[in-house]
């Protein structure tokens, strides 16, 4: 078994390399990989780029921005060059490897928050006005200081896990009107909430705002993928997402960590992760695909996320992989 996984993976990477089998977004597949990028919680990381070179990854969250509405970023020492007279990033690397990505089929979040950092609004007012300032730095806006200076970003992920409550509906709905000024592209906005449900901290704002995508964390928690099958709630939260999320079409990934040391519980090797999510498709057509923390430790020295992603696109009907494969 052990052989023949990489002997599978030896291929996918090789016919990926020779542009055979490059693979686009797509927001209604259930075949999607998401990556956190930029904390370097294995202690280190390699350039974004790098991990846009074939088709295991789809969708990249930066992580993060974990002070606002004072705007503050940290991508660990993948940058560390700040604008003058200023403590704000200055990204021009990862700038270019964000174009190269998105050149690639791939989109790239701007994440929010995490279990670190000071955050939150103090009132709607003050997160609609901070919406304008995320598409003016971040997305198809303008300011004279841009970290990722003219790369456009497809979107902000909400993993809120401190602070106040206060203010996320109402800015989810400002950068939406600021999305219908973006020049036909598609934005997309994403959760990334705790598997205990309702989430402490995003309850009311996934009952209130639009979500494209919602990446639930089935980890350090009793309700994660370690728990599975009685205790797993994904059923809770598909029920969640065809009666009371905003957008009814809603999709949802499960969450799980890169490898053992990603998280305090939760993790599970790949075969067992890619028998969970074909269970879960099987019954479900809620599934988006799978989300890692991080990118680090799920691409690092084992093949872990290529698994995951080989067997996610591989679950696809030839009809579905045609959709999603770029010509």
């Amino acid at each position: 078994m052990a052989v023949l996984m990489r002997y599978v993976l030896g291929l996918a990477a090789w016919l990926a390399t020779a542009g055979m089998l490059t693979w686009a977004f797509d927001p209604s597949s259930s075949s999607n990989f998401v990556v956190y990028w930029g904390q370097s919680s294995a202690g280190s990381q390699k350039p974004l780029a790098e991990y846009c070179k074939d088709a295991t990854v789809d969708v990249i969250a930066l992580s993060f921005l974990y002070q606002f509405p004072n705007t503050m970023l940290d991508l660990s020492a993948s940058c560390r060059t700040t604008f003058p007279d200023s403590q704000l990033l200055h990204c021009p690397d990862v700038a270019t490897d964000i174009k190269y990505c998105q050149s690639q089929g791939k989109i790239v979040l701007l994440s929010m928050g995490g279990a670190a950092g000071s955050y939150g609004f103090s009132s709607d007012a003050q997160a609609q006005t901070y919406a304008d300032t995320v598409w003016n730095m971040f997305l198809a806006g303008n300011s004279t200081q841009r970290p990722f200076d003219d790369a456009v970003l497809d979107g902000v992920d909400l993993d809120i896990e401190g602070g106040s409550t206060t203010g996320y509906a109402a800015y989810i709905a400002q950068l939406r009107t600021r999305f219908a000024t973006g020049g036909g592209k598609r934005f997309y906005i994403t959760g990334a909430p705790q598997c205990p449900f309702p989430d402490s901290m995003l309850a009311s704002t996934l009952n209130s705002a639009w979500f494209d995508m919602v990446f639930v964390q089935f980890y350090n928690n009793y309700c994660g993928l370690d728990a599975y099958p009685s205790g797993f709630n994904y059923d809770t939260w598909d029920q969640w997402a065809k009666t009371q999320a905003v957008n009814k079409d809603v999709k949802l990934y499960i969450g799980a960590p890169g490898s053992q040391s990603a998280a305090g519980r939760g993790y599970v090797d790949a075969l067992t992760l890619n028998a969970i999510v074909g269970a879960v498709r099987s019954k479900y057509t809620s599934l988006g695909g799978v989300m890692t923390w991080d990118a680090s430790q799920a691409m690092g020295g084992s093949a872990w996320g290529q698994s995951v992603s080989s067997s996610l696109k591989g679950g696809l009907t030839k009809t579905q992989a045609r959709r999603r494969r770029r010509r």
